[in-house]
């Protein structure tokens, strides 16, 4: 059995694993058979910016609070460039205008990866729980799973 290194956290792997049991990321056997928006660069916030409007197929967990994280630490600056500049908020608005859909939709892959509507994402409290399960194993009718667990 020959060892490759981990596309997601570089750690050594299996050659023949679909995913790396460390950090779930996906590896390159494992592209050809996923459907939905497929994961390039391995940075999930460029990911979701990339499939801005793709709201079939599903998002694995780390996927979704890795963008969230991302978006949440470049508004806090954007929020302070803008009290620096004394712009009033329009810095920040336009930022979030922009990540508007690239958020709902990677949401609504979230939601589909736990086998659930991309609408339960009106729903406030029900909807973190929903976000912080892990993958359904498996396909479900949103598509494969995008780790590759079975």
């Amino acid at each position: 059995m020959s060892m490759v290194f981990c596309r997601g956290c570089a750690k050594e792997i299996s050659s023949l694993a679909v995913a790396c049991p460390q950090c779930g990321a996906p590896q390159a056997t494992q592209q050809s058979n996923v459907q939905g928006p497929a994961i390039s660069t391995g940075n999930p916030y460029v990911e979701a910016l990339k499939n801005y409007v793709v709201f079939q197929g599903r998002a694995t967990r780390r996927e979704y609070w890795m963008f969230f994280l991302i978006n949440l630490g470049i508004s806090i600056v954007i929020g302070v460039l803008d009290a620096l500049l004394k712009t009033g908020g329009i810095l920040y608005n336009v930022y979030s205008l922009a990540l508007f859909l690239p958020s709902l939709a990677v949401g609504v892959r979230r939601m589909h990866d736990t086998d659930r509507s991309g609408w339960w994402l009106l729903l406030p409290i029900v909807n973190l729980v929903f976000l912080a399960q892990d993958s359904q194993p498996g396909p479900n009718r949103f598509g494969p799973n995008r780790k590759g667990i079975n």
